[in-house]
């Protein structure tokens, strides 16, 4: 390894490593994300990697450990390149199996490929199976097929090439106005404009200025900057040196929450290779800038994705924010000026500086620009990690990129924008997402968070599933969060458990608009969202709860009554054994009943049950 000291040396690196890649005639790309690592993937390339070296020493064959696919409800998945023959669920065992087949011979393994569950057609390659078809991958197009260990593999696609070109050529001026031409907002969830932020860091007084990035994605469900750091690191890591050169900065951090140890682990694993090629540190490729960048493990509170809590975290101080009064641009880390972006924001970057700012510009909606990872997860078929350009409809995601719902259940709304978002209704399945048109509808963008919900969800409940969470990441420091959500989530609890009252409804959306109005920061104004968008669009499943004291979707368990169908009860006695609080009542062979007062509603009897005789009313 040797430092690269200029951009020539840069160029060269990439040719070698470009021409070492043609020299390979086979290669197995598979994905060690998270998800398919904890389902055996990594037994899956050190099988096949064995398989290889015992039929075909040498570098004419390979397999290749690259980030997440994307696809992770098929997950561990392995794709025979150049081919591009994909394998769903694959095993340490049908190693074998696939280097003789299909790398040696060309055959295609008919039970590992995707089957089409609409029409049971199996599907030979990946770019044609409807999950991938339907994507417009731009950021995370690399991240499943990039070799996470290799930085000449990033390299050899292009990678450091704006890092080059920024340095060489572009005045840091310049660099802000391309990324102000762009239309490029952040992707943390506010969305303001990235290149008004960087130019207000660069024009704040100050000498020492820092470069962060906003790792820590503490929404439930979403999994995007987890996977585009596991798995494409050295792509953040450039657009942090690039906005680093622009706004001035000599320092950056990293700031991961503490559950992700494979993205801390590759990230510094990524940082070092790049102060060894003289990618980061003293002097970049010869042109006198300077750049240290360091990661920094949070303590996973939901409150420091906030800025000045994240900031005051990375201080060492309890991670708590500030009033919106003093911006982090001009007094953020250590009261420095500070440019804070989140992972995804970062990946945009050099795709923006190499294919510029007009071409990012025309892809998005007149406001949003650029493409959104969405974390698709929840009632859905394909589940996974998802890229469309701003302005895809909720429909064509979860339909025909998503496969629909399992076992032919209705849709029934999206929470997008994770805790503190909101929940779009079927009715508005034909909805462009974008940033105002999901604040229009109640909701808002978030970090990408995605959770589909069918039929049997009961909307009270994920209210309620969600206040319980806001309450317990509250930081307690404004009254307006640490009481306010409190007493929502007591009202919406009430409610559940069948002991609500009509005034408890009007008194629940008051609280809620009070809180948007009084809280300190961003998390706790939007933290109502959930409770006003249920209201919004399912009121009549709060009156169900409170006015008619049953639970529509029949989720909430006080709400719920089991009866015995005297047509289809065979008496076989299974389910008053099961009971735990013996409230079945009845002799073998002769019809039982249920003692409504001893009744716990636990439902073991309606799962026990044999004859479907158990009904829920």
């Amino acid at each position: 390894m040797e430092r690269l000291n200029n951009v020539l040396d840069l160029e060269k690196l990439r040719k070698v490593s470009i021409e070492r890649q043609k020299r390979l005639k086979k290669w197995i790309r598979v994905c060690s994300g998270t998800a398919c690592h904890s389902q055996g993937g990594e037994k899956v390339v050190d099988a096949l990697r064995e398989s290889l070296a015992r039929r075909v020493p040498g570098d004419e064959y390979m397999v290749k450990a690259t980030g997440c696919n994307g696809f992770c409800a098929q997950g561990p998945i392995a794709v025979v390149e150049p081919d591009n023959i994909f394998y769903a669920r694959v095993s340490a065992d049908r190693a074998d199996e696939i280097v003789e087949k299909t790398v040696l011979n060309g055959e295609v393994i008919e039970d590992l490929l995707y089957v089409n569950p609409e029409t049971g057609q199996r599907i030979v390659h990946e770019r044609e199976i409807p999950f991938f078809a339907g994507q417009e991958r731009l950021v995370f197009g690399d991240t499943g097929a990039n070799f996470v260990t290799d930085v000449t593999d990033y390299i050899s696609r292009g990678g450091y090439a704006a890092l080059a070109k920024v340095l060489s050529e572009m005045k840091p001026e310049e660099v802000i106005e391309q990324v102000k031409l762009s239309g490029l907002r952040g992707r943390g969830g506010g969305g303001f404009p990235a290149g008004v932020k960087w130019e207000s860091c660069r024009r704040a007084k100050g000498d020492a200025k820092y470069v962060i990035c906003n790792a820590d994605e503490g929404d439930p469900g979403a999994y995007m900057d987890r996977s585009v750091m596991e798995g494409n690191p050295h792509q953040v890591i450039e657009g942090m040196i690039i906005a680093a050169y622009a706004i001035g900065a000599a320092e950056g951090y990293i700031y991961c929450r503490y559950e992700y140890p494979l993205a801390v682990k590759n990230t510094n694993w990524a940082l070092e290779q790049a102060r060894q090629y003289g990618l980061l540190g003293q002097n970049i490729l010869g042109t006198g800038f300077n750049l240290n960048i360091f990661v920094n493990r949070g303590a996973g509170a939901f409150i420091c994705g906030e800025s000045t809590a994240l900031m005051a975290s990375l201080e060492g101080k309890i991670g708590e924010p500030r009033g919106k009064h003093i911006h982090t641009v001009d007094r953020g880390l250590w009261n420095k000026p500070s440019n804070l972006n989140n992972v995804e924001t970062y990946a945009n970057v050099p795709l923006i500086i190499n294919r510029g700012a007009e071409w990012y510009s025309a892809i998005g909606t007149e406001r949003s620009k650029g493409t959104k990872i969405f974390s698709l997860v929840g009632k859905i078929n394909n589940c996974g990690l998802v890229e469309v350009s701003m302005g895809t409809p909720v429909k064509k995601i979860i339909f025909d990129i998503g496969g629909g719902i399992p076992g032919g259940k209705k849709f029934k709304a999206i929470q997008t924008g994770g805790p503190s978002g909101g929940c779009i209704p079927e009715s508005l399945v034909d909805l462009p997402i974008d940033y105002e048109r999901l604040k229009g509808a109640g909701s808002m963008m978030g970090s990408g968070g995605m959770i589909v919900m069918d039929e049997d969800t009961c909307m009270v409940d994920v209210a309620r599933y969600f206040l319980n969470f806001l309450c317990e990441e509250s930081c307690g420091k404004c009254v307006p969060c640490r009481m306010g959500v409190k007493r929502m989530h007591e009202i919406v609890t009430k409610i559940c458990n069948g002991q609500g009252e009509p005034a408890d409804i009007d008194r629940l959306e008051e609280l809620a608009k009070t809180i948007q109005e009084a809280a300190l920061c961003g998390l706790g104004k939007s933290a109502p969202n959930p409770v006003l968008s249920t209201l919004k669009y399912f009121r009549h499943e709060y009156d169900a709860h409170v006015i008619e004291k049953r639970c529509p979707a029949k989720v909430c368990k006080p709400l719920l009554h089991f009866e015995i169908d005297v047509d289809k009860c065979r008496g076989c006695g299974l389910c008053r054994k099961k009971c735990p609080s013996h409230a079945i009542i009845g002799v073998k062979k002769e019809c039982h009943c249920i003692d409504e007062e001893l009744c716990e509603r636990c439902g073991i009897c309606f799962d026990t049950c044999k004859f479907n005789a158990i009904q829920i009313a």
